[in-house]
């Protein structure tokens, strides 16, 4: 099992900043590729950014590329995500999450299937004002 808890959530004026950070426990941090998702309301969960284990490979969806940066600290058993540039339809919730520590690496091909995660935190809300 591993437990995920996301901090960091707020309310932005359009081009203003916020970072996310994820806690995780019950299994070797360093063991664990680490994502986030998120969800706007009528919408359906997407894939944005997952970093793996030892922070070599980072992955970003299209519409957040150079203005989100993922990163994590081994030593705290945290993952950020700092958002720049923030834009109305970055609202969301946004989800912590683990892929399953058995499955296949992440890839640039497999890293938005949502199949491949297993462990999720209870999100925290992000709302970008224009």
């Amino acid at each position: 099992q591993v437990q995920l808890d996301e901090f960091g959530g707020g309310t932005v004026q359009a081009g203003g900043s916020l970072r996310l950070s994820c806690a995780a426990s019950g299994r070797p941090f360093t063991t664990l590729s680490m994502g986030w998702w998120r969800q706007a309301p009528g919408k359906e969960r997407e894939f944005v950014s997952a970093i793996s284990w030892n922070g070599a490979d980072t992955f970003y969806t299209d519409s957040v590329k150079g203005r989100f940066t993922i990163s994590r600290d081994n030593g705290k058993n945290n993952v950020y995500l700092q958002m720049n540039s923030l834009k109305p339809e970055d609202t969301a919730i946004y989800f912590c999450t683990v892929p399953s520590p058995y499955g296949p690496a992440l890839t640039s091909t497999n890293v938005a299937s949502l199949a491949l995660y297993d462990y999720w935190g209870q999100g925290t809300q992000v709302t970008v004002s224009s």
